[in-house]
Formats: structure tokens, sequence, C-alpha cells
């Protein structure tokens, strides 16, 4: 025993003692003596009670009109609100985003919340002409029923809520599994759903590793979809499992996510939108500025902008409001991104330092680090590091730089810095990606507007916004005859 608490899965509005003995240890990425909670290892049967519950309480909720689903979720939003700040302080602390983040990814969680209030009230179908005379033609839609959700650690509370929250506005019920090192966060996010008293059984919180679980959850009979966000490997797996049922799947997979820079930018902006979209929760996003394509003839006065913007950027510790960078998430994480940039022949361009002192010692810690000119097919420019390291490829003009953004097996997030219309237009027009932007930063995207990705980084469908409805409801068509 570590003295950690040992957290419990949340079935039906009860926390359920897991049926196994098997336990995972939750330490801060900010210091590895600090044992954030004991993690459950999930069995089957713990799946099993979870599904059941969600399954039990999905006719009840499915037929509560919208108006009531929606007043129940905006009650929710307002128990977040009044816990922002013991929200961010455990989120920052389990998964070592800086406070500040913390605290706004708490807020944009209370809007997403509130935004899917509105969107339960919103029509759910469409008059149809009919061919028949006098013949009343339309469309409903209506739930899929029991939705299982398997969110990443990066974003504990947003991308959770960014599923759950039009699931069920729209009538379904869920079972949440999150990231191992994120859980006392999830368990953290099913007390407030109990306490804005959302009915037994339609919030669903099951602990312990995906690879143990995961496909039980996923195989079980009574879900009928799977909302996965985290690596493409894993993704792979779980839309091969959800085909194989003929179940409905989204899947979220990651980016290589590039910043494109014109002769004509604004080059202060661009470098500290750069640095920001790259370093900023030590890089740690599925939208981070992983690459920067830089026309040749501002290299060198982009990349002497781009050293001062990344040196303004403080490393922790997460507790203080100033801090911009943070850990990564574990050991393993750190160990990894580091033999990668031992292991490559470039030297890098600018790497910062970890600072000394007990604050720093026992934390994992990667300084940011920018590569000069890298080609194109290094491991560099290809391979998704999810830390703060930065690649800078040169381009020769606006086709070639489009075409080295486009090099890649994702297409999650772009932006181009210029002042040139005809530019922009053009780079809209062919850049391969789901989130495109234009004189602003990759990462993040508005509560209401559509979020995903293309090739290899999304199975198609988008979540967030209106888009949500696509995935969580299926079409009636209803022909009534006089």
């Amino acid at each position: 025993m570590t003295g950690a608490p040992r957290l419990r899965h949340f079935v039906g509005g009860d926390w359920l003692a897991t049926s196994g003995d098997r336990w995972i240890t939750d330490v801060s990425p900010s210091d590895r003596t600090d044992i954030v909670a004991e993690v459950p290892e999930g069995t089957a049967e713990d799946v099993h009670l979870a599904v059941t519950a969600a399954r039990t309480a999905l006719d009840g909720w499915r037929a509560l009109p919208g108006p009531a689903r929606a007043e129940h979720l905006y009650r929710w939003a307002g128990v977040i609100a009044e816990r922002t700040e013991a929200l961010a302080q455990l989120l920052s602390r389990e998964v070592g985003k800086p406070i500040g983040e913390s605290r706004g990814e708490v807020g944009r969680c209370v809007m997403i919340l509130r935004y899917y209030a509105g969107e339960a009230v919103r029509a759910n179908g469409e008059l149809v002409p009919a061919q028949s005379a006098g013949a009343l033609q339309f469309t409903l839609r209506e739930p899929l029923g029991v939705v299982a959700l398997i969110t990443p650690w990066n974003f504990p509370v947003a991308i959770p809520m960014w599923k759950a929250a039009p699931a069920l506005a729209f009538g379904n019920t869920v079972v949440l599994k999150p990231a191992e090192a994120s859980s006392h966060v999830a368990t953290a996010l099913a007390a407030t759903a109990a306490a804005a008293g959302l009915p037994p059984g339609v919030f669903n919180v099951v602990l312990g590793s995906g690879a143990v679980i995961g496909r039980d959850l996923i195989g079980a009979d009574e879900v009928r979809a799977v909302s996965f966000t985290g690596s493409g490997a894993v993704g792979a797996g779980v839309a091969a499992q959800a085909a194989q049922r003929n179940i409905r799947y989204q899947t979220e997979m990651g980016g290589k996510n590039v910043a494109i820079v014109l002769p004509d930018a604004d080059l202060r902006q661009a470098a500290s939108l750069t640095a920001a979209g790259a370093m900023r929760y030590a890089g740690q996003k599925c939208t981070a500025t992983s690459r920067v394509v830089v026309a040749r003839e501002v290299e060198e006065r982009f990349l002497e902008e781009l050293r001062a913007q990344v040196a303004l950027l403080p490393l922790g510790p997460v507790s203080d409001a100033a801090c911009a960078v943070g850990p990564v998430i574990s050991e393993q994480s750190q160990t990894s991104i580091r033999a990668v940039l031992d292991g490559v022949d470039d030297e890098p361009y600018y790497q910062g330092a970890v600072p000394s002192g007990s604050e720093f010692a026992r934390g994992f810690w990667v300084p940011p680090t920018v590569f000069r000119n890298v080609a194109a097919d290094s491991l560099l420019a290809r391979k998704e590091l999810f830390g703060p390291v930065l690649a800078e490829l040169v381009a020769d003009d606006l086709d070639h730089a489009i075409a080295l953004a486009n090099d890649t097996v994702y297409g999650l997030s772009a932006t181009l810095f210029t002042r040139d219309l005809r530019a922009a237009l053009r780079y809209i027009d062919r850049i391969h990606v789901g989130l495109v932007r234009v004189n602003g930063d990759t990462t993040g995207v508005d509560p209401h507007a559509p979020f995903g990705g293309m090739k290899g980084s999304s199975s198609g469908s988008r979540e967030q916004g209106s888009a949500a409805r696509e995935f969580y409801t299926e079409i009636k068509t209803v022909q009534v005859n006089p």
C-alpha cells in the first residue's frame, strides 16, 4: 500500500470496487515519488457490470424529451464550473499539464456541456417530399444505444466530454474507459455527474488497461458504437474489432502537424505561434506543431525569431501560473523521445535546459528542442514524437511547401503564415488536413466546430459541433399514407 487512494469504478451511479486483485500505480509526471492513485486493473466482470448498467438506463434516458436531457447537461456544467479549481489542480498533478491550461480545459468542458444542452433541443429530423399523393414522409434521428468511449490522458476532461456530451444529448448512454494515467481525473468527473443528479447508469466509468479490458468493452453485445482517441496502432485494432461486429466506430489517431511560413509573413507572429504550438504542454497535443516549413529566403530571420520565442516559454513547476512547457507524461515517454534525439545525425539548432533544483529532479522533463533543415524523409519529419520537438524544413516556393506539408501519413492540422490572399486560397484548396488555419496556431479548435483529420489521423467522421449528431444517431425514414 502506498497511502494513495485506491480508485473505484463508477457504475450505475455507485462506486464499485474491482472484482480483480491487480493494481496500476499512477504517478505524477512532475514527481515520480508522488503517487496520485492506485488504479484498479479492471476485469471482464467489471466491464460487464458497467455495460449492463448503461443498457438498463438506456430506455428511460432516451425516452426523456430533449429539453429534459438538456437540463441534466446544463446542471452538470454548473457543478463542474463550481469545482473548476479542484479539477484543474488534480489535472495538473496527474498528467503534468501547466495549471493555466488545466483551468482552460475545465472551462472548455463546461462550454461543451452547455453547447450540447442546446443541441439536445434542436430538430432531430427533416420533412421529405413523398411520391404518393397525400402521404407524409419524414426522417427521425434516433440514438444508437450504449456507446463505448476510450480516451487518452492528454485532455482528460475535454476529450471525454466532447464524446460523452453529444452521446448523452442525443439519447445514448455511455461507458467511459479513460487512459490509466488520467484515471483519477476521470473519477473526479464521474463525481460531478453524481453531484449533478445525472440518472444512474447514464454515465459510467470503468478503469484499467485498454489492452486488458478494451476488447471486452468493444466486444460487449450491448455496445453499439465506440469512439476512440489515441495511437494509430491501437486505433487500427479498435476499428477492426468494431467493423467485425458491424458497430459504428470513430478513431482519432494523431498527427504530424505543420506550419508553413512564406516570405511575406509576419515573422514574429509566425515564430510566436509556432513556438507555442510546438512546445506548450511539452508538445503533448495531437494538434501540436511538430514541423515548420519555411521559405528559403526568410529562413535565417525566421529561425532567429523562433529561437527567441521558444526561449520565452518557461518550464514548470506546473503549479506555477507562468509555466508553459511542463514534463512529458511518463518515464517511458521521456526515454523514447531521448532515444530518437540521440539517434539522429542532426545537431539541434536550439535546445533548452531543464532547470536544476528539487522541483525538477524527479520529473520526466524533456527540454524544448528545434532541428534545422531536416530531410523530408528523416525520422524527425516523419515520426509523431509527442514531445517538445520541432523539425524545420526548407521550401523553395509555395507549391514545394505544400508538397512537403502533405508528405506524411497523417492529416490532422496545418497552418499557413502569409499576407497573400491568393496564396492562402491555394493552400486551403491543396492541403490534406482536417483542420486548416491561416495565420493561427495548429492547436485546438472551437468546441462548437467539427474536429477531426484526414488520412492516417482519422477514420473520417468528425467530433464536436453539429457533426457529432451524424455519429451518435441513426436515421429512421417514416412514411404515413392516408
